[in-house]
């Protein structure tokens, strides 16, 4: 197992009741029930001497660990169920459950998947350095593969041996801002500068003297690696090489468009996109103003360059999602791939600029049975929506498949989907029933996204079936 570097019996206990926390180990010799921690450091001394101990080694053996003697067999658990539990009593800044923003999954569930718990060579008891450029020296690659399958006429950012100079991984905030997302020092391009100089020469000719010392980096470039030279990002403007196609000579440090207005110079290339926004049927408001308000003129980790990110683009103005996406359960695409998953961010034909006609269409395009990702050529992506939604390639592997037939078969096999018709007037409704009966569509605070924040259990189901001898009997639509 990863973290045993000694077959000693202490150490050997705490893995094991890791793995299985309901059991305590077998002592592999029988013990005292009065004895201390003294006793302990006899046989377990290594424990102490390492580059980084623990500082509840100071605290004695005893302050984690429980001694249960039967008989002649001593047995040794932890003081709590889980080794998580455990560390949160002392690192209650790092309690997942309270924190607020993303956290680093390991520190959700395993503390022990980074840290040895007594000691080790690595600052903060860490298992490995993370420092280097394959998992023998790298704690980080052991999960995160970024930078180690570079395409040879790619790019690799150099700072990824050290991943500690750009991330502080226990670092959390509001989930919807870049630096605690991604648990940054910094945000770009504050942390950018630290160590590229914006008045080098040759930086500045690499950007034609252009002004960008505010701009965001991240915006061009890709902080980790690229298929592509000089970091540069996924999607790149198709016009990007040729600068001069819409900018002039800077003046006074500030960028000057071969055009006066920014929209002008867009729609040179872009008329179709004027086109949707005039003639929408439901106008997005947001669409108004300048392209560059969303989107990044130059390039992007998305195909449509939505800036800062395609999440952070629509929450500026839409405050009531931004606030709901704080909550502990997001909707994956709401969240991490963004609002145009779902939503037409330029006008549509839909209520609610959505996708699709109706909302449950919008919602079995990902988890229906009938759904069909294309692949993209040459790339690992796929796209829905007829080609108009472009995704990551593994974006599907995870996603439950609904085994849903004739608007039957969620959450049970004979459970409507779709509204039931009256059996006396099939020309009216009985029941209105759509995804969003039960279902929020952003986030919710318990898992499953069930509405008003319920947890996934009877009670919920009660709220519609108060007889639990008639399902048929609901509060939707009586019997």
């Amino acid at each position: 197992m990863r973290g045993i570097r000694r077959n000693t019996g202490l150490l050997w206990s705490v893995v094991l009741i890791a793995a299985a926390p309901a059991i305590a180990a077998t002592h592999p010799v029988p013990l005292d029930k009065n004895t201390d921690a003294a006793k302990c450091i006899e046989c377990h001394a290594d424990k102490t001497k390492g580059k980084s101990v623990h500082s509840a080694m100071a605290m004695g053996c005893l302050s984690c660990h429980e001694l249960r003697v039967s008989k002649e067999v001593t047995r040794i658990k932890l003081t709590t169920a889980t080794p998580v539990k455990l560390c949160i009593q002392c690192h209650g800044d790092k309690d997942a459950s309270t924190a607020k923003g993303a956290v680093h999954p390991p520190g959700v569930r395993d503390c022990l998947k980074c840290h040895d718990p007594h000691e080790s060579d690595n600052k903060n008891q860490l298992l490995k350095p993370i420092g280097g450029s394959t998992n023998k020296d790298n704690l980080c690659l052991d999960c995160h593969q970024t930078g180690t399958h570079v395409d040879a006429k790619g790019s690799r950012h150099g700072v990824l041996d050290g991943c500690d100079s750009c991330h502080v991984i226990h670092k959390t905030g509001a989930p919807t801002e870049r630096e605690f997302k991604d648990h940054l020092t910094k945000n770009s391009p504050a942390l950018c500068v630290d160590c590229h100089d914006v008045k080098d020469a040759d930086l500045q000719k690499a950007h034609q003297n252009q002004p960008f010392a505010t701009a965001d980096c991240l915006s061009c470039h890709d902080p980790h690696e690229s298929k592509s030279p000089k970091l540069m990002q996924t999607f790149v403007h198709d016009v990007f090489s040729n600068c001069d196609t819409c900018h002039a000579a800077a003046k006074d440090g500030k960028v000057v468009l071969t055009q006066a207005k920014v929209n002008d110079l867009c729609t040179t290339c872009h008329s179709e996109q004027a086109d949707v926004i005039a003639k929408a049927k439901v106008p997005h408001a947001g669409a108004q103003g300048d392209c560059i308000d969303c989107h990044s003129p130059h390039a992007g980790a998305t195909k449509v360059m939505l800036r800062p990110d395609p999440v952070n683009v629509c929450l500026g103005c839409h405050s009531t999602q931004a606030d709901e996406l704080k909550k502990a359960h997001p909707h994956q695409p709401a969240a991490i791939q963004g609002c145009d998953t779902c939503h037409e961010g330029h006008g549509g034909e839909n209520p609610k600029l959505l996708r699709a006609a109706s909302v449950n269409a919008l919602c079995l395009e990902c988890h229906g049975p009938d759904r069909s990702p294309a692949p993209v050529d040459k790339a690992d992506l796929v796209t829905i929506f007829n080609g108009k939604v472009t995704l990551p390639g593994n974006y599907f592997r995870k996603f439950p498949v609904l085994p849903i037939q004739n608007g039957y078969g969620h959450p049970t096999e004979r459970h409507p989907v779709i509204s039931l018709m009256d059996a006396k007037d099939p020309t009216k409704v009985k029941a209105q029933i759509s995804c969003l009966t039960c279902h929020q569509p952003h986030s919710s605070a318990k898992p499953g996204l069930l509405i008003k924040d319920q947890a996934n259990n009877y009670a919920f189901c009660k709220s519609c079936h108060a007889n639990g001898l008639d399902l048929m009997q609901t509060t939707l639509g009586g019997k």
